[in-house]
Formats: structure tokens, C-alpha cells, sequence
């Protein structure tokens, strides 16, 4: 008890205990120093300071700041780097983002900041319909990772696999009904849910070459799909 008023007093007085780490305040210079390292504003010159990652605006001025290029689309929409991305979160920070962003909101705001909110809003854009699909957010997590799967890959794949899609594209070609169609479509839909809960596995496991596989089976069913949507559309 003793010790901690003598501490107080001491402090009080401007004295510090022998042998007792006292933390200094940082020199001008020193502070200086740790602000230079801190992005600086283009409108008024002043640091961001820490907490940069969720500021869009300079604290100081407000003005719109140019989009971070070392920021990937999971942090962007504020989602863990996972295949496992919940839906309904990422489009509410979709929307979140766009209220803050979108050009709409900076038709009387400086021409810097007209072309930042033209880039942001396209990031985000493209950030969020990246996550939203399974397919092409299982590919961009294989390339932060790295791995990236050539457009051409019938080579890699086995002949069993080959054959499949090649009697749906067939049964596809030759569907004239609307049945034939939703029965096409039953099949792909499964076979989508059932690569998407392996993908999921694998990229949990840190299996990458796994998760290569499946995806790039994915893509073809994908490409299926695509045909699908095309014969629907009347002539």
C-alpha cells in the first residue's frame, strides 16, 4: 500500500524509483517519424493514422480516398478468407459499401473524388458478385493461394468425367420439352451441390489440388448451365 502512494508522490514530484522502467513520452521528432509512416490524405496531406483498413475518408478533411490495390475482396466485404461465406452478411455489407461509394452520392464532390467512387463502386462490385458465387469464389481463393486454373484443362480431366458432360450436352441439344429441360436441370443443380459441399471440405482440409479438381469440374457444369439459361430464352 505504501509502495503505491510512494509511486504517486513520486510521480506527483517528478522522481521515479531506482531500477523501475519509466515510459517516455515520444520527442517531436520520434512522432513525426511514426506519422510519415502513415498514408497521407491527397486532399489535405494528413495521415490516416491507425485504423486505415475500414476508412474510406480522410478523418481530417472527409474527402473520398482512392481504393487500397494491397486489399483482397474477403477483407474488402468483411468476410473471413474461407470458402464458407455467409450470403446474407456479404450483401448487407454490399449494400453498406454502395451508400458510402457510389457515384450517385458525389455528382457535386471534386473530379478526385468522382473517379475514386467510380473505382470503388467497381471493386466492390466485382468484390461482391466474386463471393456471392460459389464457383468463382472457390477460383479466387485458389489464386490468393497462388494456384490458377487455365480456361483449356480437358487434358487433366479423366474420360469417365469427359464422357458425362458429353451426354448431357447432347441431351441438352436434343431437349424439346419443358420437362426434358427441368430434367437436365435437376441433374446439373445436383451435381453443383454436391461439388460445392466437396469444395468446401477440401478447402478446409488446406487441400488445394483437391479443391483444383472439383472446381474445375464445377466450371464445366457451369458452362452447362449457361447453354441452359440461352435455350430458354425464346427465338
Amino acid at each position: 500500500m505504501w509502495r503505491g502512494r510512494a509511486g504517486a508522490l513520486l510521480r506527483v514530484w517528478g522522481f521515479w524509483p531506482t531500477g523501475v522502467p519509466r515510459r517516455r513520452p515520444l520527442s517531436c521528432d520520434a512522432a513525426s517519424q511514426a506519422a510519415s509512416n502513415y498514408p497521407s490524405c491527397w486532399n489535405c496531406g494528413g495521415p490516416w493514422g491507425p485504423g486505415r483498413e475500414d476508412r474510406f475518408f480522410c478523418p481530417q478533411c472527409r474527402a473520398l480516398q482512392a481504393p487500397d490495390p494491397t486489399r483482397d475482396y474477403f477483407s474488402l466485404m468483411d468476410c473471413n478468407r474461407s470458402f464458407r461465406v455467409d450470403t446474407v452478411k456479404l450483401q448487407h455489407r454490399y449494400q453498406q459499401l454502395q451508400r458510402l461509394v457510389h457515384p450517385d452520392f458525389f455528382s457535386q464532390r471534386s473530379q478526385t473524388e468522382k473517379d475514386f467512387s467510380e473505382k470503388h463502386s467497381t471493386l466492390v462490385n466485382d468484390a461482391y458478385k466474386t463471393l456471392l458465387a460459389p464457383l468463382s469464389r472457390g477460383l479466387y481463393l485458389l489464386k490468393l493461394h497462388g494456384i490458377e486454373i487455365p480456361e483449356r484443362t480437358d487434358y487433366e480431366m479423366d474420360r469417365q468425367f469427359l464422357m458425362e458432360i458429353m451426354e448431357i450436352n447432347e441431351k441438352l441439344a436434343e431437349a424439346e420439352s419443358e420437362a426434358a429441360m427441368k430434367e437436365i436441370e435437376s441433374i446439373v443443380k445436383a451435381k453443383q451441390k454436391e461439388f460445392t459441399d466437396n469444395v468446401s471440405s477440401a478447402f478446409e482440409q488446406d487441400d488445394f489440388e483437391e479443391a483444383k479438381e472439383i472446381l474445375t469440374k464445377m466450371r464445366y457444369f457451369s458452362n452447362i448451365e449457361e447453354k441452359i439459361k440461352l435455350k430458354k430464352i425464346p427465338l
